[in-house]
């Protein structure tokens, strides 16, 4: 089980494991079906208790088997539920076509009778995962259906919650089937793991509840070292410094009251930001730093030397080299700034998000 605060997320392999764990597996899979066809009908009639007409879309495999018992029992429940390609004469339409065994693209019948789903402007509930996503990574080769609701099964998918696959999921429901937790590689970060952050006791001053310095800014770009050093602020992070080229200490001294402000000259930048982290608990390297030599120089030099903790973003991140730390780092790109650390193009990395963020961390990890 994880964590309190953390979700486990399931691959399809993981899926299989689970399910080939049942007692009386395969010939309990009946079992299995029976329960999850039941749960995406009573999902769609809770979110839509006035639809009299249901469309189910069935494919051949076990995703199809769940929404034709999905059918019977709409239809035990008094509903017209129909196993048809004809979306257009429903009111809601249940998506069974694909499950968590796909990956690829659609074949040309699929990929039409996809593009009909979408195109037919009525509510869509996916069952397990909307068909055309690739439950592992959330990719879509090709085209991939728009929920309004997902009902998925015994855990969430990866393919949900990492994009494009959870731009196409809707509203997530997860529906017990029975089968029993298995041990999972990803796993999601949820508003309850904000109850595991300490909160301020009666006795804590700023110099106890925690030190973050922002090194950023530069000419045109001194807004963002100020954002981040405002939103730590707002994390209730006690004491704040933002450590900027001297050139913008006075437009920084304007924006912000509340922070801490070091200017640095370049030739002595990293003395100067070094003297600063010692009191720090964390770093926050490059926003709005510029792209200069300088900054790149000085980039490398900290990362080398801090042994704290460092987030780096945006300028810092601009021709990132592999650098051996003794602290952790965490990386915070935007599409196109991971782009151009991998060579590649900001399409392909929207495409495979977490494809992209393994080669990333892959090729700027420096071996011991």
């Amino acid at each position: 089980m994880p964590e309190p605060g953390y979700e486990a997320l399931c691959t399809a392999a993981e899926m299989r494991v689970a399910e080939e764990a049942y007692p009386g597996f395969p010939g309990t899979v009946p079992e299995l079906m029976e329960r999850a066809g039941a749960a995406v009908a009573y999902e769609a009639m809770r979110l839509f208790p006035y639809a009299r007409r249901f469309a189910v879309v069935c494919g051949s495999g076990s995703n199809g088997g769940d929404g034709r018992i999905a059918a019977r029992v709409l239809r035990d429940a008094g509903r017209e539920a129909v196993e048809t390609d004809a979306v257009e004469r429903c009111e809601v339409v249940i998506d069974a076509l694909f499950g968590t065994g796909f990956h690829g693209a659609p074949r040309s019948e699929a990929a039409a009778l996809i593009e009909r789903i979408n195109g037919c402007g009525l509510p869509v509930v996916s069952v397990d995962l909307p068909s055309g996503i690739d439950a592992s990574t959330g990719e879509v080769v090709g085209t991939a259906v728009q929920a309004t609701l997902t009902v998925t099964f015994h855990a969430s998918k990866v393919g949900l919650h990492v994009a494009p696959g959870r731009f196409h999921a809707g509203d997530v429901v997860l529906a017990d089937i029975g089968l029993a937790p298995v041990e999972t590689r990803a796993l999601r970060a949820t508003p309850a793991l904000l109850r595991r952050v300490p909160l301020r006791a009666g006795r804590d001053s700023k110099f106890t509840a925690g030190a973050v310095l922002v090194v950023g800014g530069a000419a045109g770009t001194t807004g963002a070292p100020v954002l981040a050093a405002m939103a730590a602020l707002r994390a209730d992070v006690g004491y704040v410094t933002i450590a900027v080229p001297r050139e913008c200490l006075a437009v920084v001294e304007g924006l912000a009251l509340e922070p801490v402000k070091r200017g640095f000259d370049w030739d002595g930048a990293e003395e100067t930001i070094m003297a600063e982290a010692e009191r720090a608990d964390a770093v926050a390297l490059g926003p709005g730093l510029g792209r200069s030599r300088e900054a790149h120089a000085l980039v490398a030099r900290l990362l080398e030397r801090l042994e704290l903790p460092v987030v780096v973003d945006a300028d810092a991140l601009f021709g990132l080299e592999p650098v051996r730390r003794a602290g952790p780092t965490v990386l915070t790109p935007h599409t196109g700034e991971l782009a151009r650390l991998l060579d590649r193009e900001s399409a392909w990395v929207d495409a495979h998000r977490l494809e992209a963020a393994r080669m990333g961390a892959e090729k700027l990890r420096r071996r011991r």
